[in-house]
């Protein structure tokens, strides 16, 4: 790689991205997920049962992009797609028994990714929520669990 002492921090910041990125990939390919499914997943595991409009919104990716995910996570039984009661034109999505399994295992594949690093992870986790809430304009909060690795909609 080429001296990185000149890089920006903003280069930094998203070449590593990528590269964890692409790691845990193919780490999740082997149990049929990629990492866009693993964020719907862990909204559903984190809000129960959603409508799949709902589910876009708080993953904060369009609704085309979002039925895309969803797809290939029914299609491994990580999810399940029922029309709404209350609205026809919806669909609620819920996490089965499988998916759960799967996210579990993803969570464990995430923390495989940067085991030969040798950095701080918890803190690298806090430096990183502090700087998505900034730049997002979000409140800091006043306490939030410091080990909740699954919990996207907190960070």
């Amino acid at each position: 790689m080429p001296d990185m002492e000149r890089w920006p921090t903003t280069r930094l910041l998203s070449t590593a991205a990528r590269l964890v990125e692409i790691s845990w990939n193919e780490k999740l390919k082997s149990i049929g997920l990629t990492h866009a499914g693993v964020i719907a997943m862990q909204v559903l595991a984190a809000k129960g049962a959603i409508t799949q409009a709902a589910l876009a919104e708080v993953a904060r990716v369009k609704a085309q992009t979002m039925g895309t995910t969803l797809a290939r996570l029914e299609l491994h039984g990580h999810i399940a797609r029922q029309r709404s009661d209350s609205d026809r034109r919806s669909h609620v999505v819920t996490l089965t028994e499988a998916g759960s399994a799967a996210l579990a295992e993803a969570v464990k594949l995430e923390q495989d990714v940067l085991s030969p690093v040798a950095v701080d992870t918890a803190r690298l986790r806090e430096e990183l929520r502090i700087v998505v809430r900034g730049l997002a304009g979000l409140p800091a909060p006043e306490s939030e669990p410091r080990d909740d690795a699954t919990d996207v909609t907190q960070s």
